[in-house]
């Protein structure tokens, strides 16, 4: 039995959600496709715990959201998006709502969402166990990519082939029951619903086989959800499904989940989601279109980018003038420009977001240096590691010689860009606890014990007594381990947090990671070293430095460093996991591992792949 739908009579007529297939519902607007669609995600976030990316096409997180949980306490839906709640009812909302938040429920509700975008944010989402579109739309609107004839067709074939690809199972919603369209696309398997009243009628077709299934279904749009019919019915063809199945009670709340939307996420309440600590900005509009453009050539994701990447470009040629085309002295001229130029770059990308974060808060004491060339108050999980285990063996004899890879990550500090921020000034909660949706510095009474001699400790070599401070990005990663049951989840007596976003960096490191591919391929050696040094800079300059007054963020200096220590922890566990042996962790970005290294990443110099530096025996032969 695959992933359930949370419909028992459309479970037993497919066999749940299978691995690897794709399934298109089809149905007139109003007839109840996106609705099977959140049934799907919110049974298997909610009820089965089981990371679900959700990729909202024309609606928001704040509909998902009010669909959700009107459907699963059950509530009613026009009440609820009105505020018009009884005292329980909003309790009870509140109550769901926050389990909502630790669920593994992935939202992109993205104007320029893409299928590109969404197999780019796969592998990102450890454990992914469904995908979910909704929903792909006929009738053509600039503002949605995945709207128009031509590009539903062509989204349909490429989501089939994510789902193939992944070994995922792939549900999408389109807003037409149109046969001819349907019988064009050839896809797995199609779930074709007519409304009639409070009956939905649904006909499960596969490719190749014809109708399998038809099914009729209760429409109880008052909780904005389809259920099973009270006398189930199927027709003769079909096996009768089982009684109804009961309705879903609110899931026992799952351990706190991460999650990783590509939009800012929201604070949970009976109406729509407010963010804390910022004001709302209008939503960024999506490029201009003509009628069935096609999509996109090239560029991040198949998004233009040009305009961004072509300031680099600027810069460059005219370093290059200005310096009479000498390559040296142009390369050390853009680096000194980096860090206003990196500024003007990052609020280029950030017209139209959807937050306006804050850029000179006051900054808390734990965030001051306490000497002109100190240091503040936060760890950051900085690696200085070696397996001391195995060096012993190997010193002992007790192990084999072996020959050890030294790996070097790529730009990782620009793939730390995707980290939560706090977008508004961080506000003091002496009750401690974590919030997903909220990022910052967190306390601890003491140092976390990690026992695994062959993996790094997540929050590095450190060792104090006493509580410590850490941000974020080390929060998350520990959480992350707790989950993996390497070591306990985090105990926070105390937190320094404001709304958080994964979006903050998004768009500046797509256009800096698009710029450096198209300067690595083009063997532009001038334009890599400007690109690192915009990002590297951008990261160092926007705590408390002299070099850089447009934005004063300690904070964000912090959890971008411990992104880079923690995405470097998760390689060294993906190393040891598809058994490599992990022999040293440096930084951000040295891997020394012995074995087959390219069965477990790819090499190259891009931000996802990695290079070999060096090759050396262990034990070290003696000097005589």
């Amino acid at each position: 039995m695959g992933l359930p739908t949370g419909i028992r009579t459309l479970d037993d007529a497919l066999g749940g959600l299978q691995p690897g297939r794709f399934y298109l519902v089809a149905a007139a607007p109003g007839a109840g496709s996106s609705l099977i669609a959140t049934a799907a995600a919110r049974t298997s976030a909610l009820d089965q715990h089981q990371p679900v990316l959700y990729a909202a096409s024309g609606l928001t997180r704040a509909d998902i959201a009010a669909r959700i949980v009107a459907a699963h306490l059950p509530v009613d839906y026009r009440r609820l998006r009105a505020g018009r709640l009884t005292p329980t009812e909003q309790d009870d909302t509140a109550a769901l709502h926050h389990h909502l938040a630790q669920a593994p429920l992935y939202i992109d509700d993205g104007t320029d969402l893409t299928t590109d975008a969404i197999a780019e944010s796969v592998p990102d989402l450890p454990g992914l166990a469904l995908v979910v579109v909704d929903r792909l739309q006929t009738t053509e609107d600039p503002r949605l990519p995945l709207s128009g004839l031509t590009q539903i067709t062509d989204a349909a074939q490429a989501l089939a082939h994510l789902a193939r690809t992944h070994e995922l199972p792939v549900l999408a919603a389109v807003d037409t029951d149109d046969p001819r369209l349907i019988a064009a696309l050839s896809l797995d398997i199609t779930i074709t619903l007519t409304r009639d009243a409070d009956q939905i009628h649904a006909t499960v077709a596969e490719r190749d086989l014809g109708p399998q299934a038809t099914l009729t279904l209760h429409a109880d749009l008052a909780h904005a959800r389809i259920t099973d019919p009270a006398t189930p019915y199927a027709s003769p063809t079909t096996p009768a499904p089982p009684p109804t199945a009961s309705l879903h009670t609110p899931a026992q709340p799952p351990q706190a989940h991460l999650q990783a939307p590509t939009s800012p996420p929201q604070e949970p309440t009976p109406t729509e989601p407010v963010p804390t600590g910022h004001t709302a900005a209008p939503r960024r509009p999506s490029p201009r279109r003509t009628a069935a453009p096609p999509p996109p050539e090239g560029g991040y994701a198949n998004r233009d980018y040009s305009y961004f990447t072509g300031m680099i470009t600027r810069a460059v040629d005219e370093a290059l003038h200005d310096h009479d085309g000498d390559i040296a002295a142009a390369t050390e001229a853009l680096v000194k420009k980096a860090v206003p130029n990196a500024m003007a770059l990052f609020e280029a990308t950030r017209v139209g977001g959807n937050y306006e974060h804050t850029v000179y808060p006051e900054t808390l004491e734990l965030l001051r240096k306490k000497t002109k060339d100190g240091a503040d108050e936060i760890w950051e999980g900085r690696h200085n590691w070696t397996n001391t285990h195995l060096m012993d063996a190997l010193q002992n004899g007790t192990h084999p010689p072996i020959t050890v890879n030294a790996l070097d990550t790529n730009a990782s500090f620009l793939s730390a860009f995707k980290t939560h921020l706090p977008i508004g000034a961080l506000i003091h909660d002496p009750h401690g606890g974590f919030d997903p949706k909220r990022s910052g510095i967190y306390r601890l009474p003491t140092r976390p014990t990690w026992q695994h001699p062959h993996l790094p400790d997540p929050i590095g070599n450190r060792r104090e007594d006493g509580p410590v401070l850490l941000d974020d990005a080390t929060i998350r990663l520990l959480i992350r381990c707790a989950r993996l049951g390497l070591c306990e989840a985090p105990h926070i007596t105390e937190r320094w947090t404001s709304g958080a976003s994964e979006g903050l960096l998004e768009k500046f490191r797509r256009v800096l990671t698009e710029a450096r591919k198209k300067a690595i391929e083009a063997d532009d050696t001038m334009t890599v070293e400007y690109i690192k040094a915009m990002y590297s800079k951008f990261t160092s300059t926007i705590g408390e430095s002299s070099v850089n007054r447009d934005i004063r963020r300690p904070d964000w200096m912090h959890i971008i460093r411990s992104q880079a220590f923690a995405n470097l922890w998760y390689k060294s566990h993906r190393a040891h996991s598809n058994g490599l042996t992990v022999v040293r962790v440096r930084g951000t970005d040295e891997l020394h591992v012995a074995g087959d290294w390219r069965t477990v990443f790819t090499e190259g110099r891009l931000t996802t792949q990695m290079k070999q530096k060096d090759q050396y025996p262990l034990p070290r032969k003696s000097a005589r």
